[in-house]
């Protein structure tokens, strides 16, 4: 399940933004990354409150894959049906198509962890020991699937797999979607035939705000936890700006006046280059609890602000050839640890310092105010500085990246210094 769940995000995530170029969106893709981001704000809550009162949390799992699936399905048909490497005639359809699967999808990472979490403790294991393990499949399969489209070749009716130079890679065209599309079907299908029931159980009555998690909000009036959110919004503001933006960014190199440079393997594999920031995440989430223990949050959230810093520098000192591709590498690497060690440290902080009355609340808030509130406005940003520096020419998106990606990496470097000088945890946390 875990496995199928983010093989689904994986196979366009990281590598969407070079075919929308193709197809005439190229100034539009920060929108794309930023519905991903409108939505968390409230279908995560719709479903979850469905999937406790409604539905059974695996079914619902499944119904939002059948929906998610089949509306990217309608992306790949609509870019078919445009042709390869042609503008997409209704650019509004294509849009609403996206919007609806990522409007479906996005709830349904929760749901797979009810879902675990559930079927764990029905047969009576520890979710605390048995269920990373369950997790870290889940980035194999994102990794398994950006491997796949970054090879896989559809040209004049057959298929292939290079690593070679081929403008019919998967990672530049529709057929991403319908990597993605075909897969959410898959994991519908395995859903309900399967997974085991999920029993729904009587909970006490809530109030509409308690449903939505609203009452987390009176935590702003502790000035530790105020100066917490507003921090993770500002971190937030990174979380998606290389997923939008790494592959275009990679890929422009191919259109370069160097023959060593456009001609180089990460150039014309740039989203099996970006797949090393994925198993960099996978293996410093293991890295976590001892740095936690002997350094402390503070030191644990800076160090991860800091590594946004070095994870946008170094894509602006870097290039695809030799020597320069060996910072792109490292920037993938320090990924691992921009990431996890917000992402990850700050849920186990809010676990740490609030009441159990408002702990499932104040997860949510952390969830909206880093990857809705944060990652949407981080993202929009981020694509206008883009759309001012570079432009699209001849299918790459060309222009002055190393400004763009200074620009980037001195924001995280101010937010990591400021944070430094004014957030004072409690000893108890």
């Amino acid at each position: 399940m875990n496995f199928l769940e983010f093989a689904v995000w994986g196979a366009y995530l990281t590598c969407m933004g070079n075919y929308l170029g193709s197809a005439g969106l190229g100034d539009q893709i920060s929108w794309f990354y930023a519905i991903q981001g409108i939505v968390s704000i409230f279908m995560p809550t719709i479903m979850g409150i469905v999937a406790d009162k409604y539905i059974q949390p695996q079914r619902l799992l499944g119904l939002c894959h059948l929906a998610a699936g089949l509306a990217m399905l309608c992306c790949w048909w609509m870019g078919a049906s445009a042709g390869f490497g042609n503008e997409l005639p209704n650019k509004g359809a294509f849009i609403a198509m996206y919007t609806l699967s990522v409007a479906f999808f996005m709830p349904t990472i929760a749901l797979a962890n009810t879902t675990a979490f559930t079927i764990l403790k029905n047969n009576g294991l520890d979710t605390v020991k048995d269920f990373p393990p369950i997790r870290v499949l889940g980035t194999v399969g994102f990794i398994a699937t950006m491997w796949f489209v970054n090879c896989a070749v559809w040209e004049d009716g057959s298929f292939s797999f290079t690593l070679a130079e081929s403008a019919h890679k998967f990672q530049y065209t529709h057929m991403q979607f319908f990597v993605s599309g075909f897969l959410s079907l898959l994991l519908f299908v395995y859903c309900y035939v399967a997974l085991p029931e999920c029993k729904l159980e009587k909970k006490p009555a809530t109030s509409l705000a308690e449903s939505f998690g609203l009452n987390a909000f009176k935590l702003f009036k502790s000035r530790q936890m105020a100066l917490f959110f507003i921090f993770s919004a500002m971190l937030g503001m990174s979380l998606q700006v290389t997923n939008g933006y790494a592959g275009p960014f990679i890929t422009s190199f191919k259109g370069s006046a160097d023959a060593a440079v456009a001609t180089s393997f990460a150039a014309n594999n740039a989203t099996l280059l970006t797949s090393i920031s994925q198993i960099s995440e996978a293996l410093c989430i293991l890295m976590i609890p001892f740095f936690l223990k002997r350094f402390g949050i503070k030191v644990v959230m800076l160090m991860s602000m800091f590594a946004w810093v070095f994870r946008f520098g170094l894509f602006g000192v870097g290039n695809p050839a030799m020597p320069g591709v060996l910072l792109f590498i490292l920037s993938c690497i320090v990924y691992g640890v921009a990431f996890d060690f917000f992402n990850v440290s700050g849920g186990i902080f809010v676990d740490q310092v609030c009441e159990p009355s408002v702990k499932a609340s104040a997860q949510g808030l952390f969830m909206l105010m880093t990857n809705g509130l944060g990652a949407t406005i981080g993202t929009l940003a981020a694509g206008q500085i883009v759309n001012h520096f570079c432009t699209w020419q001849d299918g790459y998106l060309v222009g002055d990246w190393q400004t763009c990606w200074f620009i980037f990496a001195s924001f995280a470097l101010v937010v990591g210094i400021a944070f430094a000088l004014v957030f004072k945890p409690e000893k108890k946390a």
